[in-house]
């Protein structure tokens, strides 16, 4: 459907080199965007991203660096217009997992998940709008958690839970301030995923745990975020900003 075509659109993807990331980045590329991808080339997982990308016959752009470093983001974002085009559509992927009890936790465990997870996306979104807002044109899509809603049950995790919080609530805050200057934000909070980090045969048992208590009876596939994103970077979802899109079969229901 045209409304879903993002024929012409150029994309960024922060954290594209695995997981949610990775799909989501080689999904825009199925929906016709070419894609910069953005993250760690050390394990691979980066170049074999864009490989995918231009064998579906679009462009791939990747860039090595930090979120946590605002001149990684607008250096990238700066190579993204020069060699694919005006930025678009940004999903800022990135993050880390985190947990520990509260009550000991250090406090540089703490600090670098916020640094990643909140300060990274906060770095990401100020990067793009940079070059959307003088267009008056573009969607951001920050990728929170269910957790950012929800405590999870008999994980500690407050340093995560938090972070994802801020996360909702830095996307519905930019998605207002910038509402009369053509520049959506929204954010996407998955359930529990089946991302490398819960293939690990260490986290089989913890995995049953979470297939058992969410309603669906089973873990998302990283692709099954590749709706939501597309929807939220396409023409179908002009009217939408400032909502967190929940996918986590049912599990918040509960």
């Amino acid at each position: 459907m045209e409304l879903f075509d993002l024929k012409g659109q150029v994309a960024m993807v922060t954290g594209s080199g695995s997981g949610i990331g990775q799909a989501i980045a080689i999904g825009l590329a199925e929906a016709g965007a070419d894609v910069a991808c953005f993250g760690h080339l050390s394990s691979g997982g980066l170049n074999g991203t864009a490989d995918r990308i231009r064998a579906l016959g679009r462009r791939a752009l990747t860039f090595e660096g930090s979120v946590t470093s605002a001149a990684d983001l607008m250096e990238a974002v700066d190579l993204t217009e020069k060699e694919l085009g005006s930025l678009g559509i940004a999903v800022n992927n990135a993050g880390i997992g985190a947990g520990g009890d509260a009550e000991t936790l250090p406090l540089e465990n703490w600090q670098r998940v916020y640094d990643v997870n909140v300060t990274g996306v906060f770095l990401s979104c100020q990067a793009q709008a940079r070059v959307m807002l003088p267009r008056k044109r573009g969607s951001i899509i920050n990728i929170a958690s269910m957790s950012g809603s929800i405590v999870n049950r008999d994980l500690k995790q407050a340093d995560y839970n938090s972070s994802k919080a801020a996360v909702i609530h830095l996307s519905k805050s930019l998605a207002m301030e910038w509402i009369d200057r053509g520049v959506r934000v929204n954010s996407i909070s998955p359930g529990y995923t089946l991302t490398p980090m819960n293939r690990r045969a260490e986290v089989a048992d913890q995995v049953k745990i979470f297939e058992r208590d969410t309603p669906m009876g089973r873990l998302a596939a990283p692709e099954e975020m590749v709706g939501p994103a597309v929807f939220l970077s396409s023409r179908a979802s002009s009217f939408v900003t400032g909502i967190d899109l929940v996918v986590d079969g049912g599990f918040v229901c509960w």
